[in-house]
């Protein structure tokens, strides 16, 4: 099951104890003090990984602490700090603390984020000394590192997304482009969660089918409409194996893009692409009038079928030109 949103629980490591000690040398018992500081904490961060199934391993595993500080020692010697935490995410997570309300997000592979910092070590009786204060009893204790509650949330980063009505064909299509192996049956509501391909180097979503009113959280909801968020190119694909007119299939391409508009504005904005899939299934003269109608809402629209090797390769072609302009 792929996981997109989880809450966990995570520490920052407790400063140590400062200490008191004394100096003991041959004939002079007392020397002065020599009590150590307390090492510090371990801080927690997080990290930005290439892996989009890791928050699975977290359903079972919701807390982490970093180490604590060891204490001061005698003759001087601080204690060892603890070891830094980090805890790897996906790509394109965003991360709430639910105490601060402060989020950060991870973007780039190998990215790093601070999200609690450790408790410093405590001071031991040496740091006191002084030339009034030559036998200082004096320490500190160390301090609590920072805790919290995260929220995290997925919103996958790729290259281009599939979108459009449930039971189009788009898991078939990125099945034939990338050799994913995304399920495939005659339903609406196959793809319950985004799928994922390598396309010549590009990333590939197929994001499951929107409705209408899936901004509002009818059928899967919007909740997969952020994943659209980061997607650099929308492949709008709309179907021709129902017999809709020109007008029609024209409505139903401005139906997601009012689904999108209504989410956010910036997901209209981004450059897409019309993809006619099942084209096997309608005669040459019905597609070139529904091409007609859509190029007046879109000019780029690219026909295909992922049973048919001339309309696919061809797709493949249009896709890679298109993919190399998209930033």
């Amino acid at each position: 099951m792929f996981v997109d949103e989880i809450k966990i629980y995570a520490k920052a490591g407790n400063g140590g104890d400062g200490v008191v000690r004394w100096l003991h040398l041959r004939g002079k018992e007392f020397s002065g003090p020599s009590g150590g500081n307390g090492g510090n904490g371990g801080d927690v961060y997080v990290r930005a990984v290439r892996d989009l199934n890791i928050l699975r391993n977290y359903q079972h595993k919701k807390e982490f602490e970093a180490e604590d500080g060891e204490s001061g020692m005698k003759n001087s010697k601080y204690g060892k700090n603890g070891e830094t935490l980090f805890i790897d995410l996906p790509i394109g997570s965003i991360v709430t603390n639910l105490k601060t309300n402060k989020k950060v997000q991870l973007l780039k592979e190998n990215e790093e984020q601070l999200v609690l910092k450790a408790g410093r070590g405590g001071s031991g009786n040496e740091s006191f000394k002084s030339s009034r204060n030559t036998t200082p009893k004096e320490f500190t204790t160390g301090t609590d590192g920072e805790d919290a509650n995260f929220f995290i949330e997925l919103e996958m980063i790729a290259d281009a997304g599939f979108i459009g009505f449930p039971n189009i064909g788009k898991s078939t299509l990125l099945n034939e482009l990338t050799h994913a192996k995304a399920k495939v049956m005659d339903y609406p509501f196959t793809t319950l969660e985004p799928n994922l391909g390598d396309f010549y180097g590009y990333i590939l979503a197929d994001i499951p089918g929107l409705i209408e009113g899936a901004a509002e959280g009818k059928g899967l909801g919007h909740k997969f409409l952020r994943h659209i968020r980061r997607t650099h190119l929308l492949i709008h694909c709309i179907s021709l194996e129902s017999e809709n007119s020109p007008k029609e299939m024209v409505e139903k391409y401005k139906t997601i893009r009012g689904e999108l508009k209504q989410y956010s504005d910036e997901l209209v904005e981004k450059p897409e692409v019309i993809v006619l899939t099942k084209s096997d299934l309608l005669d040459e003269k019905a597609v070139a009038k529904i091409i007609t109608a859509l190029k007046k809402v879109n000019k780029d629209v690219v026909v295909t079928s992922a049973y048919d090797d001339a309309t696919l390769k061809t797709f493949s072609d249009f896709l890679s030109q298109k993919l190399e302009t998209v930033e």
